[in-house]
């Protein structure tokens, strides 16, 4: 068994840099001009980003209006009598809230959590389910769709968040029986 897992290590080890050779090297062999293509695919891309950018501007400008102005803390206030009698702690509706919005934000805020309350603790137990449990909704959305030029989402907006509904509610359960039952 340690000489498949030593096996496993080494062929992980080569894979990223045999790629990286074999696939310039493929694309020569098949008559592929190398460098036209890649000097295409990065025009692309940066045409794309700056197509996309003014959505996640706005995107990241809302999330910091939200955050300096208090309602989020106002959010949290607001929500946490509900949240008690469910036994959701309210350190987490922060990461909640955020989450839909930015990952960055939200791994921050997690790992504020981590560091206050502990890795093994509920509240870092369940801050850790949650942050792998859910999604950036509307960056993907601005992303993705900002990026193809869509500007009505119609169902995406909803089916998004309920994913990510799921996803909390789903992590409140889970910590609670698998950890506290």
């Amino acid at each position: 068994m340690a000489v498949l897992f030593q096996l496993l290590e080494e062929i992980s080890r080569w894979t990223i840099p045999v790629m990286l050779a074999g696939i310039p090297l493929y694309g020569w062999w098949r008559g592929v001009r190398i460098y036209d293509a890649f000097i295409d695919g990065a025009r692309e891309g940066l045409e794309m980003a700056v197509r996309i950018a003014p959505y996640l501007v706005s995107i990241f400008v809302a999330l910091g209006v939200f955050r300096d102005s208090g309602a989020l803390d106002l959010a949290v206030d607001v929500l946490r009598p509900w949240l008690d009698r469910w036994g959701v702690p309210g350190e987490v509706l922060p990461l909640a809230l955020i989450r839909p919005f930015s990952g960055g934000g939200a791994l921050g805020i997690t790992a504020e959590l981590l560091r206050r309350h502990g890795p093994d603790s509920y509240i870092g137990r369940l801050a850790s389910t949650m942050q792998g449990s859910t999604d950036t909704t509307f960056y993907i959305l601005s992303f993705y769709f900002g990026s193809v030029g869509i500007r009505n989402p119609r169902h995406a907006v909803a089916a998004g968040l309920s994913g990510d509904l799921a996803g909390i509610i789903a992590s409140v359960i889970a910590v609670r029986w698998l950890f506290y039952s």
